[in-house]
Formats: structure tokens, C-alpha cells, sequence
């Protein structure tokens, strides 16, 4: 018996010399202390075949050799997990003395940067916000605008239809409508909103951002409409820039007018951005004709009032130099991150 006692520690010098892991000394040590299954366990087994008087001398050789062999591997598996542990040290070491990694952090979109800075100007001259609808019954969208059925004008825009009735809006001049009717002069909105047309190249988008602006009071005149797009677009474009009033035609308006500014790129002396002309188009205003205020139960002879419609996505593409209007619903991080002002 002593033979296979010596065999049994043999083998166990022999295996532990290639551990390497916790692991391995576990599935190794259980080969021989496992109480069912492991060799020096087994032992225990063969007492029955032992001499009575050997039994006594048997039984205190296989104790011995099972602490011998828990000591073994408990001082292995101790010397093994601080390796572990040395390693373990060495891979999550940290120099405190790296730089820290630096986080992206996000910022508006153009689109609503631009939308917000309109608003802040608008809203120090005392006007109020509210939003535009974006599904449109026709009579307001075009027939209480001067717009009647079988009006020429109709064929300038190319509307999404829901049904008979009801539209995609196509503009958000419908707003006027819903607030003349709604409240009582004197009236100061401005309604920012999504609008929809029949339309897409580089510079339009079948659905884009408009925003509306009306008062109506007594002896609102053209001088108040330009006042206010002054300080408009010195705010948005810079202190040197100035406005210019073109006559155009919009059947909610007369007179109506298209609104240019001196182009902020050269001043005024012509470059790419203006085509040479030094002024830049801008947006489409002009006095709320009469017929407008009727439908809405305002006295034209009393009351009069001002309107403009301001593009966000064209303010926006001229004031960063963007020449796609892609660029602005494509979510690319090159051209987003070239563009905040916040």
C-alpha cells in the first residue's frame, strides 16, 4: 500500500507542474479529492479488502496522504491566483496621467437652430408662437386666401390632396385665416410649421419648413413690414445687412412683395452666393388684401395688416453656404457638426 500511496503523490507532482490556470487546479484536484470519484476517495474503498490488523495503519496513511495533497493544491492554487491576479492588475491598469478620451456631444439641428433664432427675434417685437396645422382643409389652405376654385393661382401649387376636402398644407398662410377668425385685432403671430408641395431638386423638398408672420391693426402700412424684416435680417445675417422690397404677386396680398437682402457674403459687391447682383432673395410678404380680412369678418376700412412667410430650410441654407437642401435631411455629421451656433 505504501507503493500505491507514493504512486498517487507522484502522479500529483508530475500533473501540477503544468497548471496554469484556477481552473485547471480545480478539475485536477478533484481528480483525486473529489469524495466520490477521486483516487485518494477510492482508497477508503479497499478497506474492506485490508487485514483487520492492517486496517488502524491503512486508514492513517490514506488521512496523511489526502492532507499532504489538499496542502499541495492549496498552496498551488494559491500561488496561481496571485498570478492571476498580477495579470489581471497589469491588463486594467490605468495611466492616470493619459489625457481623458473625449466625448462628442450633440447639438440642434440646423433646421431647428435656425427655427429658434427666428422665433427669439420675432418674440422680442411681441409676438406670439403658434404652431400650424399640417393637415389643411382647402378653404383655408386656398379658398379664404383669395384662392377660389377656379383662381389661376391654384395651378402654382402642386398640392397633395388627402381627399375633396382635405390636404397636405402647402403653406402655412393658412394660420392668418384660423387667427383672424379666432381672435380680434390687434393680432401679432407668428406660426412656424411643415408645409408640403409636389416638389424636389436641390434646392426645394416635397416637404420642408415655412414660418408665417401677420399683424393686423390700425394703419399697419409697407414701413412697418420693412422695419421689422430690417431688424430680421440684421439679427440673422449681421448688423450691416439690409432689405430691399420687390414687387411680386401672391393672391393673399396686395401690394405684394418679394424681400431681398444685400448679400452677406460680399457685401453688396457681387460674388457667387448673389450671382453678381448683391442681393439675395429671401422670403415673400406683403399687406393682407382686403378680401382676406372680409372672409374673416375683419373691417378692411378700419383694420389692415401685414404678413410674411419666412422658408427655414432656404434661411438656413444661406447663412451656412449649403447648396443641397439634402444636406439638411440626410443627417451627415461632416456637414451637422460644420454648423452650430449654440
Amino acid at each position: 500500500m505504501n507503493d500505491k500511496f507514493e504512486s498517487i503523490k507522484q502522479e500529483i507532482l508530475d500533473g501540477i507542474d503544468g497548471l496554469a490556470s484556477s481552473r485547471a487546479v480545480y478539475d485536477f484536484k478533484k481528480q483525486f479529492l473529489d469524495s466520490k470519484t477521486g483516487k485518494i476517495g477510492q482508497l477508503m474503498k479497499e478497506m474492506k479488502n485490508i487485514a483487520p490488523e492492517e486496517r488502524a495503519g491503512f486508514g492513517k496513511g490514506v488521512n496523511e496522504l489526502k492532507e499532504w495533497a489538499q496542502q499541495k493544491f492549496s498552496e498551488l492554487d494559491e500561488k496561481i491566483r496571485e498570478k492571476e491576479l498580477k495579470l489581471r492588475y497589469e491588463l486594467e491598469r490605468i495611466d492616470v496621467t493619459m489625457p481623458a478620451e473625449g466625448r462628442e456631444t450633440g447639438n440642434l439641428h440646423p433646421i431647428t437652430q435656425m427655427r429658434n433664432e427666428i422665433i427669439d427675434v420675432f418674440s422680442g417685437m411681441g409676438f406670439e408662437v403658434f404652431e400650424n396645422r399640417e393637415i389643411e382643409n382647402d378653404y383655408y389652405n386656398f379658398t379664404a386666401l383669395n384662392t377660389p376654385k377656379d383662381h389661376p393661382a391654384r395651378d402654382m401649387q402642386d398640392t397633395f390632396y388627402l381627399s375633396p376636402e382635405f390636404l397636405l398644407a402647402t403653406q402655412t398662410s393658412a394660420a392668418q385665416i384660423h387667427t383672424m377668425e379666432e381672435k380680434k385685432p390687434p393680432i401679432k403671430i407668428l406660426c412656424p410649421g411643415k408645409v408640403f408641395r409636389s416638389d424636389d431638386d436641390a434646392t426645394h423638398s416635397p416637404m420642408f419648413h415655412q414660418m408665417e408672420g401677420l399683424v393686423v391693426d390700425k394703419k399697419i402700412t409697407l414701413c412697418d413690414l420693412k422695419g421689422m424684416l430690417d431688424v430680421f435680417v440684421k439679427k440673422i445675417y449681421g448688423e450691416s445687412t439690409t432689405t430691399r422690397l420687390r414687387p411680386s404677386y401672391f393672391p393673399f396680398t396686395e401690394p405684394s412683395v418679394e424681400v431681398d437682402v444685400s448679400c452677406f457674403e460680399c457685401g453688396g459687391k457681387g460674388c457667387k452666393l448673389c450671382k453678381g447682383t448683391g442681393w439675395i432673395e429671401i422670403l415673400g410678404a406683403g399687406i393682407v388684401n382686403r378680401k382676406v380680412l372680409e372672409n374673416c369678418g375683419i373691417d378692411p376700412d378700419e383694420y389692415s395688416g401685414l404678413a410674411f412667410g419666412i422658408g427655414i430650410e432656404r434661411a438656413t441654407m444661406l447663412k451656412y453656404g449649403i447648396n443641397n437642401i439634402k444636406l439638411l435631411f440626410e443627417s451627415d455629421l461632416r456637414v451637422l457638426e460644420q454648423i452650430d451656433d449654440n
